[in-house]
C-alpha cells in the first residue's frame, strides 16, 4: 500500500509540475478571455490515457505500477476538473452561458477524440 502511495504521489508531483507549465505558456491575458490552458491539458490528459489503455488492451504488458504511476498519478495530476468547473462558471458569469457550454462541449467532445486517437494509435 505504501509503495502504491509513493508511486502515485511520484506521478501526481510530476503531471502537477507539467500541468503547471503549460499554464505558463500562455499569457495571463489570454487565460482572462478563454482558459486554454485547462483545455489543452485535459485533451493531451485523454489522449496520454487513451494510449494507456489501448496499450494494456493490444500488449497487456504494462506492469500494474507503470500503469499507476501513469494513468492514476500523471494524468490525474495533470488533467484538472475543478479547474476545467471553475473556469466554466467564471466563463459563463463574464462572457455568457454560451460561451461556457462551448468550452464544456469543446473539452468534452475533444477529450473523447484524445481518447479514442490515444487508444488507436497505441493499438
Amino acid at each position: 500500500m505504501l509503495k502504491t502511495i509513493i508511486i502515485v504521489g511520484a506521478g501526481s508531483c510530476i503531471g502537477g509540475v507539467a500541468r503547471y507549465l503549460v499554464g505558463r505558456i500562455f499569457k495571463p491575458e489570454v487565460l482572462q478571455s478563454f482558459p486554454w490552458a485547462t483545455l489543452i491539458v485535459n485533451v493531451v490528459g485523454c489522449f496520454i490515457i487513451g494510449i494507456i489503455y489501448g496499450y494494456l488492451e493490444r500488449h497487456g504488458t504494462l506492469s500494474p505500477q507503470m500503469r499507476t504511476f501513469l494513468a492514476v498519478g500523471f494524468c490525474g495530476g495533470f488533467t484538472t476538473f475543478s479547474s476545467f468547473m471553475h473556469e466554466s462558471y467564471t466563463l459563463a458569469s463574464t462572457q455568457g452561458v454560451i460561451t461556457a457550454a462551448a468550452y464544456a462541449a469543446a473539452s468534452f467532445a475533444l477529450g473523447l477524440l484524445g481518447l479514442y486517437g490515444g487508444i488507436k494509435l497505441a493499438c
